[in-house]
């Protein structure tokens, strides 16, 4: 992933490159591939430049306070994601290392959810303050505590215990954002019911 600046680095070392090529490999006018190196330089600034959270999302629906505080939230939480992905990568016991890949899995699918809607916030929102930091925080120290020459075994087994509720934990959270599609079901399937029992009834 591109560093906060990574775009600009990018686009400066390919305009540095690609001025050479231009005047030795292609023969162009000095000023010439200067200006062709500069337009490439800014169109891939702007190509290479990070997408911004609920970028090209209708956020019409959302109060101005709320959607300042879910974008805060959701920046925050990306780089908690990505040091559950690095642990993962870290961790040798094969059970773990899929329960901690799972874990970074279903928070990306929680963010991708309050993206599409910045109302559903509230209701993952300690999950993004506190369980998704917690839970980079245990996968890395498994990780610290697998590389150890005597790991203590029942630090090992309280960790992995942790870990295990926590994908229960992120799961839980992961419905969570769901129970608002879910709203009105109940009486919608009740209302069907009733209809497909009155046309059954007359021979409909």
């Amino acid at each position: 992933m591109l560093g906060k600046n990574g775009n600009w680095l990018i686009a400066g070392v390919a305009a540095a490159l690609a001025i050479p090529v231009l005047v030795f490999g292609l023969a162009l006018p000095l000023a010439l591939a200067l200006g062709l190196g500069a337009l490439g330089f800014v169109g891939l600034v702007f190509v290479l430049a990070p997408r911004r959270v609920f970028e090209g999302i209708d956020v019409s629906r959302v109060a101005r306070g709320r959607l300042d505080l879910a974008r805060q939230v959701l920046t925050d939480a990306e780089p908690r994601i990505s040091r559950l992905d690095e642990a993962a990568g870290t961790i040798r016991s094969a059970v773990v290392k899929a329960q901690v890949g799972r874990l970074a899995k279903i928070a990306r699918a929680i963010i991708a959810g309050v993206e599409q809607d910045a109302n559903r916030l509230g209701s993952v929102q300690r999950f993004l303050t506190y369980y998704l930091p917690a839970a980079s925080d245990v996968a890395q120290g498994y990780g610290v505590l697998e590389r150890r020459r005597q790991p203590a075994p029942a630090r090992l087994a309280q960790a992995e215990a942790v870990i295990a509720k926590l994908e229960d934990a992120f799961s839980h959270y992961a419905d969570s954002l769901l129970d608002a599609d879910l709203e009105g079901l109940d009486v919608e399937l009740r209302l069907v019911e009733s209809a497909l029992k009155d046309d059954l009834g007359t021979g409909r």
